[in-house]
């Protein structure tokens, strides 16, 4: 990064700092409250602020071009479920009277005038970096995002073409009058607002009129090579409509055409004391997230205010809830760029994830057979997910095997796990699967699945209605000789082969008979009813997981006040449940050195004089999204480490059924090791300051640069 960079980088987080309340002279605060409001940030803040980290993304030249642009967009998709969500939680909470403060103590509207000033400043931000930086670099690279001015007349005569024959039939413009009032426009659609001039066929005039971009339309269009000189020319759908949309109003004028989005409320929520059927429930609701309440209006900066006006009434939105654009409104469309040119050269560097040494051979793949000879650990992508796959696949076939069941959250219903557990079934197996539908956003696709695995013989449940299923396990139980045998999988990410590419997360695969068993007893909880079974090895949410990591903390607090070294290192994505930061201050009064690797929302503050100096708070960002759930314990010198399926989150440890699973002798101590990867990152890694902020840390004068993921890609892929 150029120190240019750095200062953008750095004024852009000064600029946001207001968005977290400081601590006022911590220095003078003795004794402390642990409890007190101004120990703790807030979580929606702190999310919003990690979405900016990943904005900062995009001024960092050491990244490829391309994937320079996807930080941008995925900005953009992030800042759409945050306002889906989040924003609309809070919205809600005002609406109905129903104001929640967390250990902040901020209030919804304090909260939401934070959220406008942040997010007004950044989106301003991210299309002058769009505008000013990525256009004219990727037109240097020869990738040009062609405006209507730009256009020759044969370019032109091939976009008329392709209006008439693409466009033309599928779109259907909405004069506004008594008998067409303003539409109920589609969450997150383009959408295009027109002034008319003149009457139509029947004698209207109503002098304005909406033109809803059809959905099944590319937002991106790649002019043939031949009309173009060297390079990728791409035209965007919504130039198009601009450019010919007096033809969708024969006879009357169009006097101006401008874009606008507008994102509603997207959370699912209904009274569970009233859900008999949980599948049929949420098919039901699912198309009701199409048209929630509008939380936000995006909209092309030269709309005329009279027109941005009567848009703010039909949504019942307020000024500071309009965000006016240089560019197009819907910019997560352009992630299509990365499917309609091909430049490797501008891309991440292609690797091949690695094996472990037991399974390279070709004589030694038999799945069953490696875990027998030992317990496996898998860190994607670093590392194949193959050996996961395979496990199923030879599940599936195995005539020796006679159940297997498994959890699923994010997978899709065509993916290659899912196409074992169809056939296992299909070949006489016991299929157990526990789906849980309510994954955000991926509801219908599990719907899908759901019924695909019925189809094919599969028994499969809902988890417990009020607590999402987010455990990532399977059981293969495997008739040996005269007894059961039971091979497991647990992990921290999901069971989707594209995320596996994607998300750095731990696979563990074992034959251990204890946690065979504690995965059998949590399978047996989840499908039928009974009491609270007591496991061997495993923790589990929300019986004893949270419990046990409030005891390993306050474990190596009474280990350093009694002059012994304590220790801990937890890499997490978020880190907000108010018990578990209350221990950690705790235990940092207490002497324990506390180092915490958190994506994204942390609402501890690190650094502040007798209660957390001696905690240190980094966010690393890279190439991966960042999603593995470690938690190491130092134990004087006899460490404990756990990877599990939870965030220290409310919902993770509270209400959620979540699993968290021991590593010991080696694998504890590559993990370890691992950790400290993170630990030393000097070039994708963020400090949290106590007042909030988030600083980038550089290597000092001297120092090699380190970079956690780069590593980790040299030590496992080729």
């Amino acid at each position: 990064m150029t120190e240019e960079m750095q200062n953008q980088a750095a004024q852009a987080l000064v600029d946001s700092r207001e968005i977290l309340p400081t601590v006022d002279h911590p220095d003078e605060v003795e004794p402390v409250d642990l409890k007190a409001a101004e120990l703790y940030i807030n979580r929606e803040l702190s999310h919003l602020q990690f979405n900016v980290r990943v904005l900062e993304q995009t001024l960092d030249e050491r990244h490829p071009l391309l994937e320079r642009l996807m930080f941008l967009l995925i900005f953009s998709s992030n800042l759409d479920e945050f306002f889906e969500i989040r924003v609309a939680d809070q919205l809600s909470q005002l609406k109905y009277g129903r104001e929640a403060v967390g250990p902040d103590a901020m209030y919804p509207g304090k909260v939401l005038e934070k959220i406008s000033e942040i997010c007004h400043a950044n989106v301003d931000r991210q299309y002058r970096i769009l505008n000013e930086i990525m256009f004219p670099e990727m037109a240097a690279q020869g990738i040009r995002f062609l405006r209507r001015r730009d256009w020759s007349d044969e370019q032109k005569a091939w976009i008329r073409t392709y209006f008439e024959e693409k466009i033309l039939p599928v779109i259907s413009p909405i004069g506004l009058d008594p008998a067409h009032p303003f539409p109920r426009l589609v969450n997150k659609s383009l959408n295009f607002i027109v002034e008319l001039e003149g009457k139509d066929a029947f004698g209207r005039e109503t002098g304005m009129a909406i033109i809803p971009a059809p959905r099944s339309l590319p937002r991106l269009i790649r002019l043939p090579d031949e009309l173009c000189e060297e390079g990728d020319n791409l035209i965007f759908l919504s130039s198009i409509i601009h450019e010919f949309a007096d033809e969708l109003f024969p006879g009357m004028t169009v006097e101006g055409c401008y874009q606008f989005r507008i994102t509603r409320n997207a959370d699912l929520t209904f009274d569970y004391e009233e859900v008999d059927d949980l599948a049929r429930t949420l098919r039901g609701e699912l198309h009701s997230r199409k048209y929630g309440d509008a939380v936000r209006l995006e909209v092309d900066n030269r709309t005329p205010q009279e027109l941005i006006d009567f848009l703010m009434r039909e949504c019942n939105l307020s000024d500071d809830q309009v965000y006016r654009v240089d560019g197009p409104v819907n910019l997560t469309r352009l992630m299509a760029v990365r499917d309609l040119i091909e430049r490797k050269d501008l891309r991440w560097p292609p690797f091949s994830p690695g094996l472990p040494g037991k399974i390279k051979k070709e004589k030694e793949k038999d799945m069953f057979q490696a875990l027998k000879t030992g317990d496996m650990l898998l860190m994607h992508p670093f590392q194949s997910f193959t050996p996961v796959i395979d496990l199923l696949r030879q599940a599936a076939k195995d005539p020796d095997v006679v159940a297997i069941k498994q959890t699923l959250y994010r997978t899709g219903d065509k993916s290659d796990i899912v196409n074992a557990l169809v056939e296992a079934a299909r070949n006489g197996k016991e299929v157990t699967v526990v789906i849980e539908l309510r994954a955000r956003f991926d509801e219908e696709s599990n719907l899908h699945l759901a019924s695909r695995l019925q189809e094919a013989g599969c028994l499969v449940v809902y988890g417990v209605v009020g607590y999402k299923t987010h455990a990532k396990a399977v059981l293969v139980v495997r008739q040996e000789g005269n007894k059961l045998v039971r091979y497991c999988h647990l992990g921290t990410g999901n069971y989707h082969s594209g995320t596996a590419r994607l998300y750095t997360d731990y696979s563990y695969m074992t034959a251990d008979n204890d946690i065979g068993e504690d995965v059998h007893k949590v399978f047996q909880q989840l499908t039928g009813m009974g009491k609270i079974q007591r496991l061997k090895k495993l923790y589990n949410a929300p019986f004893t997981l949270h419990a046990k990591m409030i005891e390993l903390i306050q474990h190596e607090a009474k280990l350093a006040k009694s002059g012994k070294p304590g220790h801990i290192i937890v890499k997490v994505n978020g880190l907000t449940e108010p018990k578990m930061i209350r221990a950690l201050y705790e235990a940092s009064q207490a002497g324990v050195k506390i180092e915490l690797i958190i994506r994204g929302m942390c609402r501890l503050r690190p650094g502040l004089k007798g209660i957390s100096e001696n905690i240190t708070v980094r966010s690393v960002i890279g190439r991966f999204l960042e999603h593995t759930r470690v938690y190491y314990f130092g134990n004087n010198g006899k460490h404990e480490v756990f990877c599990a399926s939870a965030d220290w989150m409310e919902r993770n440890m509270l209400n959620r059924v979540e699993t968290g699973f021991p590593l010991t002798g080696k694998l504890a101590d590559r993990v370890k090791r691992e950790l400290d990867y993170y630990l030393q990152d000097n070039t994708q890694s963020w400090e949290l300051q106590a007042d909030g902020r988030y600083t980038l840390n550089l290597p000092e004068e001297g120092e090699e640069p380190f970079s956690a993921q780069q590593q980790l890609l040299q030590d496992f892929a080729t």
